[in-house]
């Protein structure tokens, strides 16, 4: 009998830690180095004021995250492969083509944030930005599929330093708990352009290709489905979890004096208001957040062209099987780096084009998934119903608008 319990207990658990992987890299990846810069400032100038806001963007993440996971599960085939095939070679070729420059930009921000981070431990980004392009580069090129997701997943705990930052900078739990449950809506259009950036950075387009593929690499199927909607909601809270913290650090020391711009800033703030102890440990997952960005990117970038042309791909080849794929990622990771090191190079017009390319793409990309995830034909018994068709419509449709906001504030505020 014991034994029988045992493995009714054990049997799930396992298959569902057999599943567990892309969904959670994919969630977290995005509390990237301009993620937390824009999580840090929204604690830092406005308090804990912006908190209610992560509950609805939980919603809408787990939602497109899911749409993503379930037509990886239902087809075996990634969002540039369906694209491909159900819109048409044109089509995905723009697409594809748009991107690239936005991932490009990405990558190069992250690269950026890798710099700032490891100047606070006072490490030259000529030797920081070189030494972590070459390690993400080997990763990539020499790792299986099983040995490169083990290691993202560990890069995924270390987010947990977020969260320790976040308590030893002694907030007040009670006013922290009224705060995030208690909407704070306003006319101010900065303050609305930060709400929104806090929703929009959370879910950018490259996001959505890296997941899908992710899923079919992963070999997922379609009798695993319900514990792949697990991946999607453990990965989905934990990602919010560390924005929660990330704000509660920012907002329990820095809000008195609002002077930050980046994550590097709110990491060398944290050190005379909250410990050394939270700085660094604030500092720490900068530098993990920018170096798995900087290699999930590049990734999503490869995975995406190259189903969009029909090349091999995927990190269970080899480079002789696929060259397309790791040509093109070595060669992203090499402009991504390369630009950050340039004596003068533009970073910050770099990031605002990134943030507008984002903003053009986003809509574009999630009518097209939902169009996809809607079609009888293609996703068989694991179409979406016509309520949950009707909600994700809604939710899109709502995101939609909020990024087309942020597009026009980001134009306008710094164009």
């Amino acid at each position: 009998m014991l034994t029988l319990l045992r493995r009714r207990l054990l049997l799930p658990l396992i298959a569902l830690f057999a599943v567990l992987g892309p969904a959670i890299i994919t969630a977290n990846v995005d509390n990237d180095a301009p993620g937390i810069a824009t999580y840090s400032k929204a604690g830092a100038v406005y308090g804990y004021s912006m908190l209610w806001l992560l509950w609805p963007t939980l919603v809408v993440l787990t939602v497109v995250q899911e749409i993503c996971a379930r037509m990886g599960v239902a087809t075996s085939k990634g969002l540039a492969d369906l694209i491909r095939e159900q819109f048409g070679v044109k089509v995905t070729f723009v697409l594809m083509l748009a991107l690239l420059a936005t991932n490009l930009a990405n990558t190069a921000g992250e690269f950026a944030g890798l710099a700032g981070g490891s100047e606070i431990f006072g490490l030259s980004r000529y030797v920081a930005v070189p030494l972590g392009a070459l390690i993400i580069w080997l990763l990539i090129l020499r790792g299986s599929y099983q040995s490169v997701e083990r290691i993202f997943l560990v890069a995924c705990l270390i987010y947990l330093a977020y969260p320790i930052s976040g308590i030893l900078a002694r907030p007040d739990w009670h006013f922290v708990m009224r705060e995030s449950v208690r909407p704070a809506l306003t006319l101010d259009v900065d303050a609305l352009a930060m709400a929104v950036g806090i929703v929009g950075t959370t879910i950018a387009p490259w996001m959505q290709f890296y997941l899908q593929a992710s899923v079919v690499e992963k070999g997922t199927r379609a009798a695993s489905y319900n514990l792949a909607r697990w991946d999607v909601i453990i990965g989905s809270a934990f990602a919010i979890i560390v924005v929660f913290f990330i704000v509660i650090a920012c907002a329990a020391t820095i809000y008195p004096t609002k002077q930050i711009e980046t994550a590097a800033d709110a990491a060398k703030a944290l050190g005379p208001l909250a410990g050394k102890y939270a700085s660094t440990l604030f500092a720490v997952g900068l530098l993990n957040a920018a170096l798995f960005a900087a290699s999930i990117l590049p990734l999503s970038t490869t995975y995406s062209i190259c189903e969009g042309v029909g090349w091999e791909r995927g990190v269970a080849r080899t480079f002789r099987e696929a060259p397309q794929f790791y040509l093109l990622y070595t060669g992203m990771i090499v402009v991504g780096a390369g630009l950050v090191l340039l004596p003068r190079a533009p970073l910050i017009r770099i990031m605002l084009f990134s943030q507008v390319m984002n903003g053009l793409l986003l809509p574009v990309i999630l009518i097209l998934m939902l169009l996809l995830v809607t079609r009888k034909s293609l996703m068989g018994e694991l179409v979406a119903s016509r309520g949950y068709a009707i909600f994700s419509w809604v939710l899109c449709a709502l995101l939609i608008a909020l990024d087309l906001f942020l597009l026009v504030t980001t134009v306008l505020g710094r164009g």
